[in-house]
Formats: structure tokens, sequence, C-alpha cells
């Protein structure tokens, strides 16, 4: 696989086999690239960079840069990408800060599309959907398998549960809760997402579960404690309906309802 005689690789940086590089794209001293992963024409991997193994890397994408972070003073932090990820065109993600844990993290199997931002700190896990336009500021984490509509915005520290879908032109200011739609300015969510549960290999009656769920913490007249304290007495609660529960009362402990803001 080709490395394009135009492109401008740093001797310095590391890259393995079976990677291709396209037409004038520049790769500075520290990335390491993984093998079998493409890039594509006129990209930018700068920083203390690494990428795994057979990703897709599409043109004018810009990995690694300093983080738009006031208090950055040029500290040595990094950008972490796992395997089989996508990047489309003019995608940019940015190395963390020392303030947040020195590290921005994607993980394996996420597609990102075009013009989608991943700001400093933020950590996301495994097979993330990301459509058009999707802006992530500082220190987001998204867990597994959630799904964001085209220019949704998420505020900094705000923490996506696993296999929620975040609609599009959503303003996200709060954490969202695991396995719930959220759309709109909308903090509550409209319903479970029961497509993306299915999808990911829930059954139906963990699927049923999970809307019991819902209607007792956001559709009754119970408190949170009631609500949570009702679903807890069924001797046939759920794993996930668990993992619901433990995630709301995380979020209720964070500034405006971001757990990972203190």
């Amino acid at each position: 696989m080709p490395i394009d005689r135009s492109a401008a690789i740093h001797p310095g940086a590391q890259i393995a086999e079976e990677v291709s590089v396209g037409r004038n794209t520049i790769i500075d001293e520290r990335v390491k690239i993984g093998r079998g992963t493409r890039i594509g024409h006129f990209c930018y991997i700068t920083g203390n960079t690494t990428i795994g193994e057979s990703n897709h890397i599409f043109s004018h994408v810009v990995l690694g840069t300093e983080p738009q972070d006031l208090k950055f003073k040029g500290e040595q932090t990094e950008l972490i990408i796992g395997n089989h990820n996508t990047f489309r065109e003019f995608v940019t993600a940015n190395v963390g800060t020392a303030g947040g844990g020195g590290k921005t993290v994607v993980g394996n199997h996420c597609h990102v599309m075009a013009c989608a931002h991943i700001a400093h700190d933020c950590q996301l896990e495994d097979n993330i959907i990301m459509a058009n336009a999707v802006l992530l500021a500082g220190h987001v984490h998204v867990e597994s398998n959630v799904v964001f509509g085209g220019a949704a915005a998420v505020h900094h520290y705000a923490t996506i549960g696993r296999m929620a879908m975040v609609g599009g032109l959503t303003r996200v200011v709060q954490d969202v809760a695991p396995f719930m739609i959220t759309e709109g300015d909308r903090q509550i969510p409209r319903g479970v997402n029961v497509v993306g549960c299915r999808r990911n290999g829930l059954t139906d009656p963990e699927v049923e579960g999970l809307e019991e769920a819902y209607k007792v913490i956001y559709r009754s007249r119970l408190s949170r404690t009631q609500a949570f304290e009702k679903l807890e007495s069924n001797p046939n609660i759920t794993a996930h309906v668990k993992i619901l529960i433990e995630f709301l009362r995380r979020m209720a402990m964070g500034k405006k309802g971001r757990y990972l803001q203190k």
C-alpha cells in the first residue's frame, strides 16, 4: 500500500507496515501509526498521537493539534486512537490537557463523520457513531454504542451513557442517561432507545424492563428516591435497569447534572 511521494513524513514518526498515506499529508515526529491504517490526502497528524491498526482517515482530517484551552501551556499530552475507526473529511481531534488527565482517547470501531470535533480530554469508548458536525467539548465521556445525530453539541464534562441516542441538533448540557433517547433542548429523555438496544443484543424482556423503569422514573409522580426504591424492590430487576439507576445517582452528585464536574 503506497505512501505518496508528496507526503511529508518526519523521519522520527513510527509508521507500521501496510500503511497508506495520500498526497500532501503531513505527519510529524511523535506520531505512531499502526498496521493497515489508510490516510487520505491533505491530512495533518501531529503531537503525541498514537493511531492503532486498520483505521481509515479520509482527506483533510486534523489529529493531535493543541487543545483549544487557554490554560494549555505546551504540556506533553496525548491523543490515543484505537483500531478500526473511521474519520471522515475535516474531522478534528485535539490532544489532552494536564488538568484533564493528559489524554484524549478514542476507542475501537467508532465512525466519526465529516466536520465533527473531539475536544481535549474526551474519552470515547467503542462502537460510537458521530454524524456530521457533532461537537464534543472538553472532558466529555461517551460510553459504548452511543449514536449522535447530525450537529448535536455536547457541553464540557457531560457523560453520555451507553446505548443512548442523541438526536440531531440536540443541545446537551447535562449527562444523558444510558439506553435513552434525548433530543432538542429536552433534558428529560423522550423514551427508551429500543432500536439501539435491540441492535446491541438486548432481549425483549430487558428492553421491556427499561421501558417500565422509564415510566417509573420519568412519568410517575414519585420522587427519584421513591422511584429507585420501587424499581430495586422488584426481585426481577434486570442488570440494565440497575445500570440506569446507578448512572442517575452519580449524575445527581455532579454540578448541574454533570457527574464529572464537581
